[in-house]
């Protein structure tokens, strides 16, 4: 709801009643969980939760992955649990395999299995996903998403706060963004700043682009300086578009999609003139439609001092502390 991030908003405090509401749930359901009212599954290896407060994507996806290639170079053998926001599958837990299609899974679970190929599961119990991965030889677990999913017992909390638009207007839903309060931040391991700029404590996360990927078609991909159409249906389409911008792309037209939305053949009627450059994760469930179509793969690049974070953090967990 791009309200939520304009300075001038008035209407939306019509909607003051509705956030009390939701705190006023929420937060009884935090301390039910902290009695030990509601049950916690506590997995039997280390779970590392990346979530966000605000709704929309962030950027979690690519700290996903980047975290799996870390921990695999720290010799540790790492899967991943998903909601699986979008899928549909006829049961779950799913356990992701080469035949998984975004439809039953779910875009980014399917881009995380595919870029990596680390066993992903997904579910809406993350507690019944994590123990199904725990079966699967992984000795720690990455949950995609779930900060407020306090069913599943977790060891280190990254947040993932888009370094533009932040936490817009800084209040709850459905008035402003957000999913918990800004105090929330004071109890996480980390805080990794998307694109900056960075506040104080703060990790900044860049996103660097890789060479075009071809989705269709046999053409030559075009190169910077050319006149191209660009696609995205991810949670800031803008930084997406300043994206190929950057790289020098000329971009003659731009289709914004809500962040999971599907493409359909009929959208693609106006983008024929040129090539069109869409998202990895717009990749994975491309319809086809347009053969001259080129996703552009990131990958995220986090300072040593973050690491050196992690590896102190992990080997606290080693050590029982």
């Amino acid at each position: 709801m791009q309200a939520w991030y304009r300075k001038h908003t008035g209407w939306l405090w019509g909607l003051a009643p509705l956030s009390g509401l939701f705190a006023l749930v929420s937060g009884l359901r935090r301390w039910l969980f902290r009695r030990g009212s509601k049950a916690v599954y506590r997995a039997p290896v280390p779970v590392v939760v990346v979530g966000n407060l605000t709704v929309g994507g962030n950027g979690k996806t690519p700290l996903v992955v980047w975290l799996v290639t870390w921990l695999r170079r720290q010799g540790y053998t790492p899967g991943v649990i998903s909601r699986g926001y979008g899928g549909n599958a006829e049961r779950y837990p799913l356990l992701l395999t080469a035949d998984t299609e975004p439809g039953q899974a779910g875009d980014e679970p399917v881009l995380i299995y595919r870029r990596t190929g680390c066993p992903v599961v997904v579910g809406p119990k993350r507690g019944e996903a994590a123990a199904l991965l725990a079966t699967r030889g992984v000795d720690i677990i990455i949950s995609d998403d779930g900060l407020q999913h306090y069913a599943l017992a977790r060891d280190i909390e990254l947040v993932v706060v888009d370094g533009k638009r932040r936490f817009g207007n800084g209040h709850l839903l459905p008035m402003g963004p957000l999913r918990e309060g800004l105090w929330r931040l004071d109890r996480v391991d980390a805080i990794i700043n998307n694109g900056g700029p960075a506040d104080a404590g703060e990790y900044m996360m860049t996103l660097e682009p890789g060479a075009l990927q071809a989705v269709g078609g046999k053409q030559a991909a075009p190169e910077p300086g050319a006149r191209v159409h660009a696609l995205a249906g991810i949670g800031h389409p803008p930084r997406f578009f300043a994206t190929l911008e950057q790289l020098g792309f000329i971009l003659e037209q731009r289709l914004a999609l809500a962040d999971h939305q599907a493409v359909v053949p009929e959208q693609l009627t106006g983008l024929q003139s040129a090539p069109l450059l869409i998202t990895e994760k717009d990749a994975v469930k491309w319809p086809g439609g347009h053969d001259n179509t080129w996703f552009v793969p990131v990958d995220a690049r986090l300072p040593a001092a973050f690491e050196q974070l992690l590896l102190t953090r992990l080997k606290e967990l080693d050590h029982g502390d």
